[in-house]
């Protein structure tokens, strides 16, 4: 019997990455290999030497990657597109917005689509799927496409329509949805009305590639960690109002805030209006052995997301040793047991578990067991096994 031949198309992937969509894409391609499917992954990328480093970092023989000449990166808005390209640093060829550019890289897409051998196309989120779409029209084979996080989930619920149209439009077109959480599910059937058969959840697994563990330093004060990008749908704002309520009950605690995001500016002067700037330290992105360290290095970690599809930062952390306080508006809540969780907007439930955690020794060291315990049941392999089970069934309808 052949290898399942698949033309993947993403937008992230590492270690050019901005959030869990590109560890996800990683995961789940590593995953597919070790199961003996050939995957070609096409991502848009401006080159500047990235080819070597990016390949170089592959390692697998059962995945080969493709770039097309294109600007657009992870988590890219109109409005970040535009910025990019008042720096000068742009050629004749991009698009004059972000639109322009998907519509160029879904062109280049359908020639791809003719040269390179597949059974399935599977495209995440929105900038591929006219690229899957037109993929699927030059080759005549089945298309998969894959949802981490709608555009209501992005913007709290203020959709920008030409975008919410590319993810309906991706939806319709598609023979076969995968989304990461019955969460995520519900929001796809809410929003975009999409027959609820025709959506297979495949909740995330986690590399099982061995952790470092770093000698933690000594240190004066209790340390919560948030790390996330610093956008409305991870919930920074609620972090920072939280942090003031702690300190009330625990002074002596420093609040970690890792990431970049288009939130930061307003989340450092709200620290200052709240006098607690001395308290929080802002890191920026980190590289991923200093994530590690920074996870092993807290008494705690939040994900006062305000809708998050999954969450794998929070499987993250509990490999790393570090207890978590997830929101009940995540994908990851549904499959935890050995976590605390809260609403986001619940500020003083967080603050109750947060100062609970910080006060009792023998509760942080019980949820940091069993969750250790339980994150190793999060492989690769069963969410590459249910991929794999979709791309078999949208093959057996389409033959």
């Amino acid at each position: 019997m052949s290898k399942l031949k698949v033309l993947m198309f993403g937008w992230e992937f590492p270690p050019f990455k901005s959030g869990g969509l590109g560890t996800a894409c990683y995961g789940l391609t590593k995953g597919l290999a070790r199961h003996g499917v050939d995957i070609t992954f096409v991502m848009p990328a401006v080159p500047d030497g990235a080819h070597a480093r990016f390949v170089k970092l592959v390692g697998a023989d059962s995945v080969k990657i493709r770039k097309i000449d294109s600007p657009l990166v992870a988590y890219m808005t109109p409005a970040s597109y535009e910025e990019w390209h008042a720096t000068g640093k742009r050629r004749h060829v991009y698009g004059r917005d972000i639109f322009e550019e998907v519509q160029r890289y879904a062109a280049r897409a359908a020639k791809i689509a003719r040269e390179e051998k597949h059974d399935i196309i599977h495209a995440h989120d929105w900038m591929t799927y006219l690229a899957g779409i037109n993929a699927k029209k030059a080759s005549k084979k089945p298309l998969v496409v894959h949802l981490h996080a709608t555009e209501f989930d992005r913007t709290g619920g203020n959709p920008d329509p030409r975008i919410s149209h590319i993810e309906w439009l991706g939806m319709k077109e598609a023979d076969r949805i995968i989304t990461n959480s019955n969460y995520s599910k519900q929001n796809i059937i809410k929003h975009y009305k999409i027959r609820p058969d025709k959506i297979d959840v495949v909740h995330w697994g986690i590399d099982d590639v061995q952790t470092h563990h770093f000698e933690t330093p000594l240190k004066k004060d209790k340390i919560v960690l948030f790390l996330g990008r610093i956008t409305l749908q991870k919930g920074p704002d609620y972090f920072i109002e939280v942090a003031k309520k702690v300190l009330d009950y625990e002074p002596h605690t420093t609040f970690v805030i890792v990431g970049d995001g288009d939130m930061l500016p307003r989340i450092i002067n709200r620290a200052a209006e709240l006098g607690i700037s001395n308290k929080v330290i802002f890191t920026g992105a980190l590289s991923e052995q200093d994530v590690q360290k920074a996870f092993q290095a807290a008494d705690l970690y939040v994900m006062p997301s305000v809708s998050e599809p999954f969450g794998l930062v929070a499987l993250e952390s509990l490999k790393n040793g570090t207890p978590i306080l997830i929101s009940k508006h995540s994908g990851v809540s549904e499959v935890l047991k050995h976590a605390l969780k809260a609403d986001f907007w619940d500020i003083n439930e967080m603050t109750n578990k947060i100062v609970s955690v910080l006060r009792h020794p023998p509760l942080r060291e019980e949820l940091k067991k069993n969750g250790m315990h339980e994150v190793q049941k999060f492989t690769l392999d069963e969410p590459a096994k249910k991929v794999i089970h979709t791309y078999h069934h949208v093959r057996e309808v389409h033959a």
